[in-house]
């Protein structure tokens, strides 16, 4: 009979065999590819913006599930982020998210069977259909926005309120950066 790993455990194994993959190297099959070292700092900058972002929705997913939204997974937070408060077509949230449409409506569906979001026909296109929040959705993303101010001022009292305002500074030409580069 097999068990189920805790998703944890699994994600600790990974780290560790990353960490331990970066002291020792991987192997070099062909001596022409550069060495680890050779290949920028590590962590790289993708990782160094990835994982704050992980911890961050943790905590706020952590949040969620104590003050009564516990049907909530890691995934369905893509939906709230680019939902538009009038409503977006399935098409639109896809390409906010930067994912396919089916994997965007298979979330939209569990949302919806949880009460979050409901579909209605779209006034400008028959043809169309809107997802919008419904009042319990209006009211996990109004507890979640709460809670990032919360963790947000403890973080600006980490770092500082001068730190912080340059952190968000930078942080907000980057994404103006990474976009103009993708334009």
């Amino acid at each position: 009979r097999g068990s189920m790993r805790d998703p944890a455990d699994i994600s600790k194994t990974f780290f560790q065999s990353c960490a331990i993959l970066r002291f020792m190297g991987p192997p070099r099959p062909d001596p022409a590819l550069p060495h680890p070292e050779e290949m920028g700092p590590d962590p790289n900058l993708g990782i160094l913006l990835r994982n704050p972002y992980l911890e961050f929705s943790s905590q706020l997913l952590d949040h969620l599930r104590t003050v009564g939204y516990d049907d909530l997974r890691p995934a369905h937070l893509v939906v709230f982020q680019h939902i538009d408060p009038a409503g977006s077509r399935i098409t639109d949230l896809a390409r906010r998210a930067q994912m396919t449409k089916p994997s965007i409506s298979y979330l939209v569906e569990q949302l919806e069977t949880r009460g979050y979001l409901e579909r209605t026909d779209d006034p400008s296109d028959g043809r169309a259909r809107l997802v919008h929040l419904t009042t319990r959705g209006w009211s996990q993303i109004t507890d979640a926005l709460s809670h990032i101010a919360s963790m947000e001022a403890e973080l600006a009292t980490a770092l500082g309120p001068r730190r912080m305002s340059t952190l968000r500074r930078l942080l907000q030409e980057l994404q103006q950066t990474m976009e103009d580069r993708r334009t």
